[in-house]
C-alpha cells in the first residue's frame, strides 16, 4: 500500500487532475502578475504571513521556529484541501487561484525591481522544487475526490452500481499520497528555512 511504486502509479492515474492544478496554479501566477487590480488582495495575504516571520526571526532558535511553523501550515492546508475537496473540488480551485496569484504577484514585483533572479532562483527554486509539485498533488486529489462526490448524487438518482468500490478504493490510494505529500513537505521547510535562508543572505 505504502510502496513507492504504487503510490507514484496511482499519481500517474491522477495525471489528468494534476495538469489541471498546474494549469489553474499557472492561471492564478498570470493574473497576479499583471492585474494591479489586486494589489491590496494579495498584500493582504502576504502581510500576515509577514508579522508571523518577524515573530518567529525574534525567538531562539528561530530557523527550527520556522521550519515547525512552515511545514505546519503547508501541511495542514494540503490535508484539508484534499479531503474537503469532497465539497465538489471547490476549495482546491480556489487554494490554486489564491496561491498562483501571490506566487504571480512576488515574481512581478521582483520582475520590476531586477530582482527577479534573486526571487526566483535563490528564493522559490531550492525548496518550491518540492513544495509545488506537493500542492499540485494534494489539489489533483482534491479536485477527484470532488468528481466523485460529484458522481454520487448520480448514483443516487440513477442507482448505478460501483459508485462505492470507487470510493473506496479512492481513499484507500489517497492515504499513502498524503504520507507522500506530507514528506515532500516536510523537506521543503528544511530546505526553506535553511538552505533558502542562507542564499538570501549571499
Amino acid at each position: 500500500m505504502f510502496a513507492l511504486r504504487e503510490i507514484f502509479g496511482h499519481l500517474k492515474e491522477m495525471r489528468h487532475y494534476i495538469i489541471f492544478s498546474t494549469v489553474i496554479l499557472i492561471a492564478g501566477m498570470v493574473v497576479g502578475a499583471t492585474n494591479p487590480a489586486l494589489d491590496n488582495f494579495i498584500q493582504g495575504q502576504l502581510s500576515g504571513l509577514g508579522e508571523v516571520a518577524q515573530k518567529i526571526n525574534a525567538m531562539e532558535n528561530s530557523s527550527l521556529w520556522f521550519m515547525i511553523f512552515i511545514f505546519f501550515n503547508n501541511a495542514i492546508k494540503a490535508i484539508l484541501v484534499m479531503y474537503i475537496g469532497s465539497l465538489f473540488g471547490i476549495v482546491p480551485l480556489i487554494f490554486l487561484a489564491i496561491n498562483g496569484m501571490v506566487l504571480g504577484y512576488v515574481i512581478g514585483i521582483a520582475s520590476e525591481e531586477g530582482m527577479l533572479f534573486t526571487i526566483v532562483v535563490k528564493g522559490l527554486l531550492p525548496h518550491g522544487i518540492l513544495e509545488i509539485p506537493a500542492i499540485l498533488f494534494a489539489c489533483a486529489y482534491g479536485m477527484r475526490f470532488g468528481k466523485l462526490m460529484f458522481s454520487g448524487i448520480g448514483v443516487i438518482l440513477t442507482r448505478r452500481k460501483g459508485w462505492g468500490q470507487e470510493l473506496e478504493y479512492f481513499v484507500k490510494k489517497s492515504l499513502p499520497a498524503m504520507v507522500l505529500i506530507v514528506v515532500m513537505l516536510l523537506a521543503a521547510s528544511i530546505i526553506e528555512s535553511t538552505f533558502t535562508v542562507w542564499l538570501l543572505e549571499r
